[in-house]
């Protein structure tokens, strides 16, 4: 055994730089394990720096100074967050709202509609099992207002740690984009001079990563968009609400596409029943799924992840158990970047 362990560290790690390199991910993972919570402004504001570090070196491409660059981009990250608290997020809220108030009514009436099936279907469903998963459902939506009444009640802290993130995000963005080079100069100064794998990986971190944080970004614009253009011109009810849950099930690979369908189909099934315009919502809405699965995305990530389906589940199913919905976020990223760091890793035979 301790022969089999002496060989496989030798093949592994008997280059300085893959020892180093182990390091820096071992204590990386730790930091953000054990200190995400707190260093939390700080790992967004990267995330943010990272999403807008494209348009300001396409501005210095331009020949635009740095820091008029780094000025424009942050007036523009400003603006969109200030328009995104006054406008949508108090939509958002209403349309949730509305809708929580109109969810009794709709559970009588899908009870109604359900007491019908075991007239049609007497060998698969009784009256009693229809009345039983109503009334759960009437306890679920119970106990969801109850949090909502305690969320309310217990909304000042919450509120207070959303005025310090909405000071801190944007002054670490800033200084995020400002510094770049500074901050990489002295991180870079702690690492061995001899660092060609770390060179190379950090690189194709950069590249992973930054880019499938922007191309995410603009798919999640494109079908919210698109999304509500569609439902507000049908008249479907709750439609910024719908279209903000298309737009972020992009987030979550063939698992949010499935999920989202539900309280489309349901809030279109309540409003109109099996009608011409709920087929029309149903058809229209696979439309916008079919054209981002196989049009969008690979125009946007024109560099084809090479990850297998199981693989991407289960990257999404970690890495969102460890990091929420961060982890969901960058989740195809960080295993392609670990698939990325398996091919580069130096190798030696035993």
């Amino acid at each position: 055994m301790i022969k089999v362990l002496r060989n496989w560290l030798y093949r592994y790690f008997s280059d300085e730089q893959a020892v180093v390199l182990a390091v820096l991910l071992i204590v990386g993972f730790a930091v953000v394990l054990g200190l995400g919570g707190m260093l939390a402004p700080a790992l967004i504001g990267l995330v943010l720096a990272f999403l807008m570090q494209g348009l300001v070196s396409a501005l210095e491409r331009l020949h635009l100074p740095h820091i008029a660059a780094v000025w424009l981009v942050f007036i523009l990250f400003v603006g969109a967050l200030a328009l995104c608290l006054l406008v949508l997020v108090p939509l958002l809220w209403q349309q949730v709202s509305t809708l929580f108030k109109e969810f009794p009514r709709m559970l009588g009436e899908w009870q109604t509609l359900f007491l019908l099936l075991p007239e049609r279907y007497p060998n698969l469903i009784t009256n009693g099992q229809v009345v039983q998963a109503t009334t759960m459902l009437r306890g679920e939506v119970g106990n969801f207002g109850q949090w909502v009444l305690t969320f309310s009640l217990a909304s000042v802290p919450l509120l207070a740690t959303i005025m310090i993130y909405l000071v801190l995000v944007p002054i670490l963005v800033f200084f995020f984009l400002k510094d770049r080079e500074l901050i990489g100069r002295w991180f870079r100064g702690y690492l061995p001079d001899e660092r060609a794998l770390i060179t190379h990986v950090a690189a194709e971190m950069n590249r992973q990563i930054a880019n499938y944080i922007r191309g995410k970004v603009i798919e999640i614009i494109i079908v919210g968009v698109v999304s509500y253009i569609t439902f507000a011109a049908l008249g479907l009810n709750y439609a910024i609400l719908l279209a903000a849950l298309v737009g972020l099930s992009v987030v979550v690979p063939y698992i949010g596409a499935v999920v989202v369908t539900v309280p489309v189909a349901l809030i279109g099934l309540f409003q109109w029943g099996w009608s011409d315009q709920f087929l029309y919502l149903m058809l229209i809405y696979g439309v916008i799924q079919t054209l981002d699965g196989n049009v969008l995305v690979p125009v946007l990530f024109s560099e084809a992840v090479n990850l297998h389906p199981v693989a991407i589940i289960c990257a999404v199913l970690l890495f969102g158990g460890l990091w929420g919905f961060w982890g969901v976020f960058f989740a195809i990223p960080l295993a392609t970047l670990f698939k990325a760091l398996l091919e580069a890793w130096p190798r030696r035979e035993p």
